[in-house]
């Protein structure tokens, strides 16, 4: 079993994203993580997915979305040739001494204080699933009261990027 990483854009139009989504459940495919956006093209989006499956799953993954009608194009990202990013938001307990351990940790992960409150801190920060997932390793002892993770996006690295044909025709 191999993870991927697809990034798809599509025409920003409405159910776009149920009919990607309706594919995976149709095929019976799982959707690790999802993320949508708008491109520099207002009407343009992007979907990166993460899916695991064998070569086979995933070559019927691209093949299958390839055909979509609001589909422009299908390119996966590799890890060695492409930079993902993930966000997060953890809301800890933080409670007298505790705090001072929290932020201390927090600046190690070079992640961010956003919220402030008596009794509890929300940290955001942005990174690799592998850093995202330590950072929630190391909050559990104080106490995560709450956590939202956006999904991984990315881009292919350097000059390389993913055009649509109908985009760039425009």
């Amino acid at each position: 079993m191999q993870r991927q990483v697809l990034s798809i854009l599509v025409e920003n139009q409405t159910g776009v994203l149920s009919r990607i989504s309706g594919l995976f459940s149709r095929r019976g495919y799982n959707i690790d993580s999802l993320s949508v956006g708008v491109t520099e093209d207002p009407t343009v989006s992007r979907i990166t997915v993460v899916t695991i499956g064998d070569d086979n799953v995933l070559y019927q993954i691209r093949q299958q979305l390839g055909k979509l009608i609001d589909v422009l194009e299908v390119a996966e990202l590799p890890p060695d040739d492409s930079v993902t990013r993930e966000l997060v938001l953890i809301k800890v307990r933080a409670e007298g001494q505790k705090r001072g351990e929290i932020i201390s940790i927090t600046e190690i992960f070079r992640a961010n204080i956003i919220d402030v409150s008596l009794t509890t801190l929300t940290i955001e920060m942005t990174g690799s699933q592998n850093k995202i997932d330590a950072l929630i390793q190391m909050m559990q002892p104080y106490g995560v009261c709450e956590i939202v993770r956006t999904g991984l996006t990315g881009l292919q690295r350097g000059a390389t990027t993913i055009k649509s044909t109908v985009a760039s025709d425009l």
